[in-house]
């Protein structure tokens, strides 16, 4: 069991949902059984309180914040306090949209926290998704559903996401140095150990990773796809007090 706080209150809580139904009986390349429990509300969050949020509902459970780049003023707080917490991040610059594009073609260049080209390209990339962010509709259900539950799919977009850091323009930033194991809550990390998980090196700062997405890490770390950041001896390994299925 693990809990994931969302920015959004559409598109990120049903794709949580989504993997919950297609992958969380134990269906992925590990075997692994599951279940996220999205944490949202109406109208949305800001980064910070969505991982306020999700840190109040896990407990001591294990806790995924998931949010964008946007016009966010409230990001640095958010990593500071999801460090603290040992609250794991998914960062997305521009933002969601990223990672469901990349389940369909790979992507580049910076985009200065606007998601207009990524949904261009969104639009394109699969008749599904033809209609979507029009009249205010960005859910993942039927058709768009049914296309990101394509195993090959989330495996491309792994490998596209994995790509985006290694691109990274700071230089040094690998995805092989990525975090994709549980950490244990009674160890102490800065704010640049912990947004380092996600393979950016520790002097590379967050708001410039554009584009980006770290989506990839919650899924590698479900064992839904298979990744070579996942050593052996850490499959299995969760929080003390978490209640995940091995």
């Amino acid at each position: 069991m693990l809990y994931v706080g969302c920015e959004g209150e559409s598109t990120e809580p049903d794709y949580l949902n989504l993997l919950n139904s297609v992958f969380g009986g134990g269906s992925g390349h590990e075997g692994q059984r599951f279940r996220i429990q999205p944490v949202y509300v109406k109208n949305g969050m800001t980064p910070a309180q969505a991982v306020a949020s999700v840190r109040d509902t896990a407990k001591e459970d294990e806790a995924w914040a998931l949010f964008d780049r946007d016009d966010h003023h409230d990001i640095p707080q958010a990593l500071r306090e999801a460090a603290e917490d040992s609250t794991e991040i998914c960062f997305s610059h521009p933002s969601f949209d990223l990672w469901l594009l990349l389940h369909f073609q790979a992507f580049g260049g910076s985009q200065s926290g606007s998601s207009k080209l990524v949904v261009e390209k969104l639009r394109q990339a699969h008749p599904a998704f033809k209609g979507f962010d029009k009249r205010n509709d960005k859910s993942i259900k039927d058709d768009r559903r049914a296309a990101l539950s394509d195993p090959q799919k989330v495996k491309d977009a792994v490998s596209n996401a994995k790509s985006l850091v290694n691109q990274c323009e700071h230089g040094s930033c690998r995805a092989n140095n990525a975090k994709t194991y549980p950490y244990d809550r009674d160890e102490p990390k800065s704010t640049t150990e912990w947004s380092a998980r996600s393979g950016h090196a520790p002097e590379c700062e967050v708001l410039r990773r554009d584009p980006s997405t770290d989506v990839w890490r919650l899924v590698v770390s479900l064992g839904i796809v298979p990744d070579s950041t996942r050593s052996a001896s850490h499959r299995g390994y969760g929080y003390a007090g978490a209640g995940r299925d091995a």
